[in-house]
């Protein structure tokens, strides 16, 4: 049973290591607790209080206190040092003139460049300043950090405990450099007091007001002084609630206040922070919590068309967000809860979501360009009218919607079914001079040797004017790294044989030649060329030994054509040993086959080998029409459908015969219980 530690008061209490998962912490009291490395899975933290405990923020308050009393002594030195410009000796004028510089230097790079940029030019003045004098005007960087202490201490207990973080941060050499300038100082005996007296003061309070105005800005976030700000907070964290090294997965922080809180090497996997106040405070180390756009995507739920490309936001919670229009380009959203989230329009190119939970989001309009979906990606119940296959740019404006009619969209459930062939796959990419009879003989023996992987060809997709991917669906678990080296050494094989050697190796086999003329088409068209599943584990007869000695084929000389007479006979054979239909108003699969039949034979736009291809997959067809609802009968179906859809596909869209078979086809798939 979870543990229940609602409303407590648990301050300064020690959960360190222990097994709390599933407990209870809701509207709790947690200001100093220390949850280091246990297991809070699951733990609901809605409206609980982290953060400091009241006598360690008495006691920064104190220590920024004398701080910033040191800061403005520190200001004054430099303004001191500044007036040896009227001293007169040329010593002191150079004095003068190299603190003043200094200081000049670090005021103008800091303000446009940030507090990092104003560090190195300094260190450079620095050295210039030593080349020439032993002068302390370097403290001016150094007067600025104890400057810092004293504007934020003014902030109350917290801001002060961060401006002791900066202080602590460089005070060693600070105290040095101070001791140092006030001994040179007293020797400078020839300059004026009262002017040296009237620069201390404007130097200093000059200095107060910058400092003051670098805080402020750094508190706010700006990441131009994000290095004062990240020590800062994380310094005030280190006394305030601890769940460093703990495991948060699941974890619910709804409206906790979660200022000078620690989650560093903490595991937030799909961690809720709707919400949350002061999660800008707390110490993030390299969680996705960093960043300030992401902290606030969490707390709001609010990313409608903003930026998060490249972001690593593995296992991050965004459930119900509204992120249209956002931009998720090389993105890692992999084990990210995603459920109900609004992705209309998104840009999803190259996401990583392995694992990722999608349930019942929507996609409608989304770019999925090679997106990284895998099995364990969750699709059920995907809100999705439409989605397009491609970011479109410049040089390539055609996003290729799915479905390709522009009157048509997704019913509920097809969107999942449409893009499940995808989960999984070996994508062969070629380029420069694709040879689509190779590609289909390489493709064959591919599948022949490696039945376990039961290779599907999903998708066929032309790159440009000179590349081509095909895309095959594998087994789980299938080493798709050795299956493309092994493919491309048979394709390389392939390409150097002769057109009339290639020919050899498909004169008795029909399937490769369908292949072929499908890879043909896919070049054929302009951008995109879906298959669909295309089963080719149980082809076989190929043996490639070396790059032109080939063993394994029957027969010789020129390809030739079989007898259509011959292979339409066996048609009708075929036909005529199924069953007529019980009614002629309602055609059955032997009366629409037969009217296939006709089709293919008197069309004028196939050639005699597309001919012969299309009417043996009808009598394939016929022959798995004997037990339409096994399984095997139904695989064997589809691959004939998909086959002659293929062959089909090559024809002007105004044939007669592609009219037929966009008639027949959907009513012989339906038959066989495939849609």
């Amino acid at each position: 049973m979870a543990l229940d530690f609602s409303g407590q008061n648990l301050r300064g209490r020690n959960f360190k290591g222990q097994d709390l998962a599933g407990a209870n912490f809701s509207y709790a009291d947690i200001r100093g607790a220390n949850f280091t490395n246990a297991n809070l899975t699951g733990a609901n933290f809605s409206h609980a209080k982290a953060g400091l405990q009241r006598r360690w923020a008495i006691f920064l308050l104190l220590i920024s206190s004398l701080l910033s009393g040191v800061s403005v002594f520190l200001w004054a030195i430099n303004g001191y040092l500044v007036s040896f410009i009227f001293g007169d000796s040329t010593e002191n004028w150079i004095v003068g003139w190299t603190a003043l510089i200094v200081l000049i230097v670090f005021f103008l790079t800091t303000i446009r460049q940030g507090i990092a940029a104003s560090l190195g030019s300094v260190a450079v003045a620095v050295a210039f300043a030593f080349a020439f004098t032993a002068s302390g005007a370097f403290t001016g960087i150094f007067g600025f950090v104890f400057a810092f202490a004293f504007a934020v201490s003014g902030a109350g207990a917290f801001a002060g405990a961060y401006a002791i973080a900066v202080a602590f941060a460089v005070s060693g050499a600070e105290v040095i450099a101070g001791a140092f300038v006030g001994a040179y100082a007293a020797s400078a005996a020839s300059v004026n007091g009262a002017f040296a007296g009237a620069y201390a003061f404007a130097i200093a309070f000059s200095g107060t007001l910058f400092s003051i105005y670098i805080a402020w800005r750094a508190m706010k976030g700006d990441e131009k002084y994000s290095l004062v700000r990240n020590i800062a907070v994380n310094f005030a964290a280190t006394g305030g609630t601890s769940f460093h090294g703990t495991t948060l997965t699941q974890a619910d922080f709804t409206k906790a206040t979660l200022k000078s809180t620690d989650f560093h090497k903490t595991i937030l996997t799909n961690t809720r922070w709707h919400q949350a106040k002061m999660l800008d405070r707390v110490r993030p180390g390299s969680t996705y919590l960093q960043h300030p756009q992401i902290r606030e995507l969490l707390i709001t739920g609010q990313g409608q068309d903003k930026n998060f490309d490249r972001q690593i936001l593995r296992g991050i919670n965004l459930q119900s967000a509204n992120l249209a229009d956002a931009s998720f380009i090389s993105a890692d959203l992999s084990e990210a809860n995603l459920q109900d989230a609004d992705l209309s329009r998104a840009k999803l190119k190259q996401t990583q979501l392995d694992a990722t939970d999608l349930t019942g989001a929507t996609l409608t309009g989304a770019f999925i360009e090679d997106w990284g979906i895998t099995s364990e990606t969750k699709l059920h119940g995907v809100r999705c009218e439409y989605i397009f296959m491609r970011l479109p740019t410049k040089e390539n404006p055609d996003p290729l919607r799915k479905p390709d009619n522009q009157q048509e969209v997704f019913q509920e459930g097809d969107f999942a079914d449409f893009i499940k062939p995808i989960f999984d796959t070996l994508d062969l990419y070629h380029n420069q001079n694709v040879d689509p009879r190779a590609i289909a003989i390489a493709f064959k023996k591919l599948a022949e040797n490696h039945p376990e992987a039961e290779l599907e060809i999903v998708a066929m997709e032309k790159r440009g004017d000179d590349k081509f991917l095909l895309r095959a669906k594998t087994a789980p678990g299938s080493d798709k790294s050795q299956l493309s080296a092994e493919y491309f050494d048979d394709y390389n094989q392939l390409k150097a044989l002769s057109q009339s050697q290639q020919a050899l190796l498909i004169e008795k086999d029909s399937r490769i030649l369908s292949l072929e003329n499908m890879l043909t088409t896919a070049l054929q068209q302009s951008k995109y060329y879906i298959q669909g599943d295309n089963k080719v584990s149980d082809i076989s007869g190929i043996n490639i030994q070396g790059s032109t000695n080939v063993s394994g084929i029957a027969g010789g000389g020129s390809a030739a054509v079989a007898n259509l007479g011959t292979i339409s006979g066996n048609v009708s054979v075929a036909l005529n040993q199924l069953p007529d239909a019980p009614s002629a108003e309602k055609p059955g699969i032997k009366e629409l086959l037969t009217q296939l039949q006709e089709e293919i034979s008197q069309s004028s736009e196939l050639s005699d080998e597309d001919k012969a291809e299309a009417l043996e997959q009808v009598q394939t067809l016929a022959e798995a029409a004997k037990n339409p609802q096994e399984n095997g009968s139904k695989k064997t179906a589809k691959t004939a459908i998909t086959m002659l859809k293929g062959i089909f596909t090559g024809l002007p869209a105004v044939a007669s015969l592609v009219e037929a078979g966009n008639k027949l086809l959907p009513l012989i798939s339906k038959l066989f219980g495939l849609g």
